[in-house]
């Protein structure tokens, strides 16, 4: 975490090459500043004070700085090229900035920390209006089911119908073609294309939050959401490392599977630190959801 020369009072997460192993020039990702303020929120409910609030706000007002008039966001800033820089368009990092915005408001109910999270959902709403088939965005999901939660104290800039209607087309392709494969297959379960373990856990991420959200609406949809959540989860759970020097680490895919390209084989049973958190955060949700007392 470091200042942007010539933008006194932002901070942002820098991508040093030196560090990431690559030849890329130094740059900043609105993702890694809109997930630096996921954790760094949500360390402050277990332990306050860890972080000072004003660089919290700091790494707030970088994301704002980073926001285009229609909602939209430049994905990197990068001081050789200029600043902001729109040429690579990420799918995650709005998702990823709505939500770190909308757990800083919280903490900090600065109202343009709500605001500026609910213009970027409200232009994902409009670029994908009218179009049956939208991207699995996980983090949207996550980021409206509690941008919805303070509704009411926002500018309103999209409508709630909008915000939902929205989630509800990730949440139907998110479980297009579910479930997939026989049920004696290894993959049975999967809410992927494939046995890899990530694409189902990120997808149970989102549609956990949707539906503790209440989204969808229709209780046949939510009844069929839980099968697959408890499918999705037992594939997880059969995939997860279960003795040996990488307990409870989880691999790329559940299997080596024959037919299968040789970079998915080799690549099979690597373990990664995303592999593992997705798996883990979307375990904790569905334990939180159903089996937790209320």
């Amino acid at each position: 975490v470091g200042e942007v020369e010539g933008h006194p009072g932002l901070l942002t997460v820098w991508s040093n090459p030196k560090l990431v192993g690559r030849k890329a020039p130094l740059q900043a990702k609105l993702g890694g500043s809109g997930l630096a303020l996921v954790a760094a929120t949500s360390l402050e409910k277990l332990a306050p004070g860890t972080t000072p609030l004003e660089e919290l706000q700091q790494l707030a007002k970088f994301i704002v700085f980073m926001q285009k008039d229609d909602g939209s966001f430049y994905s990197k800033y990068i001081p050789t090229e200029g600043g902001r820089n729109d040429e690579f368009v990420s799918l995650f990092y709005p998702g990823e900035a709505a939500l770190g915005l909308t757990m800083l408001y919280e903490l900090d109910p600065n109202p343009q920390w709500l605001n500026t999270a609910l213009h970027a959902l409200g232009y994902l709403c409009e670029l994908r209006e009218g179009k049956k088939k939208v991207p699995p965005d996980h983090w949207a999901l996550i980021a409206t089911s509690l941008v919805l939660k303070h509704y009411e104290k926002s500018d309103r800039s999209s409508s709630r119908e909008q915000l939902i209607e929205h989630a509800e087309k990730i949440v139907a392709v998110m479980v297009r073609g579910w479930p997939r494969g026989a049920k004696n297959a290894v993959s049975y379960g999967t809410l992927g294309s494939d046995g890899r373990t990530t694409p189902t856990a990120t997808r149970l991420e989102g549609l956990l939050a949707a539906y503790s959200a209440d989204i969808p609406r229709s209780a046949k949809r939510r009844k069929r959401l839980t099968k697959a959540f408890r499918q999705g989860i037992a594939f997880l759970l059969r995939a997860q490392v279960r003795s040996g020097e990488h307990k409870g680490g989880m691999p790329r895919a559940i299997a080596r599977e024959p037919g299968k390209s040789r970079s998915y084989n080799d690549r099979a049973t690597e373990i990664r630190i995303d592999y593992v958190q997705h798996a883990m955060s979307a375990m904790i949700q569905y334990d939180e959801l159903f089996n937790s007392p209320r």
